[in-house]
């Protein structure tokens, strides 16, 4: 005997409220992320000033500091813009997996790989090509690296049954080893004696700021990149594959969906993405590949796409949060004598509570329709 049995049958709601019920189911269910997501935050927020309190230190003068480098101003406005714009691409790179099922933790190495080759494949164009080929050119490189990548990934994981967040973890450390070794070996530049790097870019080979600000072309990229994304998962026969095999793999082979072609093509997509992050970092702001694309963009791109709940449009107002967050860093070490890594346990502790306030869904009667009781 089913549950459904067992419930009373309602009549339905007429009138206005026949109309206003699904809207408000709507909206309920679209502000059930929002509102965890906004709790995890406050609690994440609220352990760090205990920890911060324990060390003898104002939790309150923290806030305030990592308001002020964050959004205080309109430099630490655009400070934020700039250190958002990897967080968009390598977000992306674990929430286009996550609609799979799949858990990809190995955006860092795709984004080293990916300035990596972006800044090779430009050496050789220096003075040879047109500035807008050249850029073009370092793009396509480095997501095809990306790509090739990250992919490798979802080809071990439906083929080989390896687990795609071991494995893309180790390829991260495999990737940094290979770039370490390229740069400090057949790619590196005989003037760079103290930080071993690739050649220098020429001045028209690099990224240009926005009209009227102090932010590079990367930002508009991760931007569009997060709305086609949405559109690709949201608005295509391809997302609604994808999102099939995601909830039950055997029933999309039953259906006769292609889940190897879906697994191995999303991963690799978020990989490009996160391999173009790397290009865009060397291209608009470091110049060279050097030791400096190990920035820590890739692991902070997964807190980004975990909070975001994996949909590609909320990952734009969390990614600049965040770029915010790390933008106060340095603020917070001069003015309150704490490590520049104080940034990084507060970013570990949100992630937990999000892990942790993963199991609240559904839980609240408010926000799941299901539990909604019809008067009659």
């Amino acid at each position: 005997m089913t549950i459904e049995a067992n419930m009373p049958t309602l009549p339905p709601l007429t009138g206005r409220a026949g109309y206003a019920r699904p809207v408000l189911e709507g909206l309920a269910r679209r502000a059930e992320p929002v509102a965890i997501a906004f709790f995890a935050v406050i609690v994440g927020l609220a352990l760090f000033s205990v920890f911060i309190a324990a060390i003898g230190k104002s939790p309150l003068q923290l806030f305030q500091l990592m308001y002020a480098g964050g959004f205080g101003s309109w430099f630490s406005i655009q400070n934020s813009l700039s250190r958002a714009a990897p967080l968009l691409l390598t977000a992306l790179c674990v929430a286009l997996p996550a609609r799979l099922g799949l858990v990809v933790i190995g955006a860092e190495g795709a984004v080293v790989l990916g300035g990596l080759a972006g800044a090779a494949i430009a050496i050789p164009l220096i003075g040879s090509a047109p500035p807008l080929l050249a850029r073009l050119l370092m793009a396509v490189a480095g997501m095809a690296v990306g790509g090739i990548w990250i992919g490798l990934a979802g080809f071990l994981r439906h083929y080989r049954g390896v687990n795609e967040t071991i494995a893309s973890l180790l390829l991260s450390y495999i990737a940094i080893a290979l770039m370490n070794h390229l740069i400090e070996g057949p790619l590196r530049d005989p003037a760079s004696l103290n930080k071993p790097s690739t050649a220098q870019l020429p001045p028209e080979f690099m990224l240009g700021k926005i009209p009227g600000m102090d932010v590079h072309w990367g930002l508009v990229v991760g931007v569009l990149a997060c709305i086609g994304s949405w559109i690709l998962i949201e608005r295509t026969s391809f997302g609604f594959a994808a999102r099939v095999a995601g909830g039950n793999v055997r029933a999309a082979q039953i259906q006769g969906l292609p889940v190897g072609r879906l697994v191995v093509g999303l991963t690799a997509l978020a990989g490009a993405f996160a391999g173009l992050a790397g290009t865009i970092e060397v291209a608009a702001v470091q110049g060279s590949a050097n030791g400096a694309l190990i920035a820590g963009y890739g692991y902070a791109g997964i807190l980004v796409a975990f909070l975001a709940r994996h949909n590609p449009l909320a990952i734009i107002p969390v990614a600049i949060l965040l770029g915010g967050i790390d933008a106060s860093g340095g603020l917070i070490q001069r003015r309150m004598g704490l490590p520049d890594a104080t940034v990084l346990v507060l970013q570990g502790t949100l992630f937990v509570v999000i892990l942790f306030c993963e199991t609240l869904y559904g839980r609240f009667k408010a926000f799941n329709p299901d539990l909604w009781k019809r008067s009659a």
